[in-house]
């Protein structure tokens, strides 16, 4: 395989650990990581968290030194955009005006913020927070930030107020739908974050937009459709991100919400493969189509693709699971709960920081979300993955051991 080239287009988590699992799987020819950010590949999930909070420093948010790319003969190309995909040619073209040939190629392209479409939100002091620049930006107008208005309610807006808070930062979050977390967990999830923020002094506005936003007195002011208005010295949205598509779509290959790829993650062009948040796949476990935000998601198909191309055939069939670190809670979610009809808590949601909850589907446990209870979600887990059933009755008695719950 030595005349063989892979480039990477995306030097995140899924492309950094595509580079690697190739040469750990055997590949012995070019790789080259190509990256629009300046520096080496580094964890995304801190950066609302540890590192906007100061408790993580820059040089830890690496996800592997530069040497271990040196050792492993990696190129890193940084600092570059491809512009163009010639499939015909099976080169690449860059907005350095390099063209570069490749046997195989792998989209790691990823997502970028969307962003809201009203007047200010273009203004100094009003940020987006998705990579380490973003982050450093905020940084930089903490020392001088009293109040801050942080417009989204999801998981990166809520763990962005809670890093906030930890500074002493009065925070206030504007969310647009009927509750927090709307789009992405239960109403009871919602219910638990509400207060767990309210507990920490984070302003929670549910079913309010923002349609402006305005300066007055050195101050931003956001105004909202209802005519409310909110002082902040910082204002940071967070309302979601688009996949990176469109070099894809140009080249003529596959697109829905995301890339379409098979088990193999390979696109239409057996050549072209992608990997990680930009992708739309199926998972078999779910038998569902679906594009996951998710660094264990990136992870799996990046060893996927390094597998096939170097001849193992070993289909993507992962189990998807996230994580959330907002004060002292940390949240883990194994499995998808989407239709559910019925769920078992266990522990007090109503005013402890500790609980589970599971998710059935008629009779199918479908998800668990685990609160500051990691037996729990490692539980789960190895349950999805077997493919096995619980007792709902045995679940909801508290004295019940977790593993007598197993239906055999």
């Amino acid at each position: 395989m030595s005349s063989q080239t892979v480039l990477i287009i995306g030097a995140s988590h899924a492309g950094a650990q595509c580079a690697i699992s190739l040469r750990q799987s055997g590949f012995d020819g070019d790789i080259t990581l190509i990256g629009d950010e300046t520096e080496i590949p580094y964890h995304r999930p801190p950066l609302s968290k540890g590192f906007l909070s100061g408790s993580q420093a820059t040089e830890e948010l690496s996800l592997r030194p530069a040497s271990v790319y040196e050792n492993a003969n990696i190129t890193l190309k940084l600092g570059t955009r491809v512009v163009k995909i010639n499939r015909a040619k099976k080169t690449i073209t860059t907005d350095k005006n390099e063209t570069l040939p490749y046997s195989r190629l792998i989209l790691a392209t990823g997502a970028r913020v969307r962003k809201l479409p009203i007047l200010g939100a273009e203004k100094a002091r009003v940020f987006y927070l998705r990579d380490a620049v973003d982050v450093r930006k905020i940084k930089d107008t903490l020392p001088e930030t009293k109040r801050a208005v942080i417009i989204g309610g999801g998981y990166i807006g809520l763990e962005t107020a809670a890093s906030l808070r930890k500074l002493g930062i009065q925070v206030t979050v504007l969310e647009a739908m009927h509750r927090i977390l709307q789009r992405v967990t239960a109403p009871i999830m919602s219910d638990f974050y509400r207060r767990i923020h309210t507990e920490e002094e984070v302003n929670i506005v549910e079913g309010e937009s923002a349609n402006r936003i305005t300066e007055a007195s050195e101050q931003l002011i956001v105004n909202t459709k209802s005519g409310a208005h909110y002082e902040a010295d910082i204002v940071i949205i967070g309302i979601g991100v688009i996949p990176n598509t469109e070099l894809a779509k140009d080249a003529g290959l596959e697109v829905e919400n995301g890339i379409v790829i098979n088990e193999f993650c390979q696109t239409l062009d057996k050549n072209i493969y992608a990997i990680g948040d930009v992708t739309w796949h199926h998972n078999p476990i779910y038998d569902v189509h679906l594009r996951l935000e998710s660094v264990p998601n990136a992870t799996e198909q990046a060893k996927t693709a390094a597998l096939h191309i170097n001849g193992a055939e070993k289909p993507y069939k992962s189990l998807p699971y996230f994580w959330s670190d907002q004060f002292d809670l940390k949240l883990q979610i194994a499995g998808l709960s989407e239709g559910y009809d019925d769920i078992i808590i266990r522990g007090d949601k109503d005013k402890g920081r500790s609980f589970s909850a599971f998710y059935f589907k008629g009779t199918t446990f479908i998800a668990v979300d685990a609160v500051n209870d990691p037996r729990a979600f490692m539980f789960a887990k190895t349950v999805l993955n077997k493919g096995q059933n619980l007792d709902k009755t045995a679940l909801a008695n508290l004295e019940t051991e977790l593993r007598s719950t197993v239906l055999t």
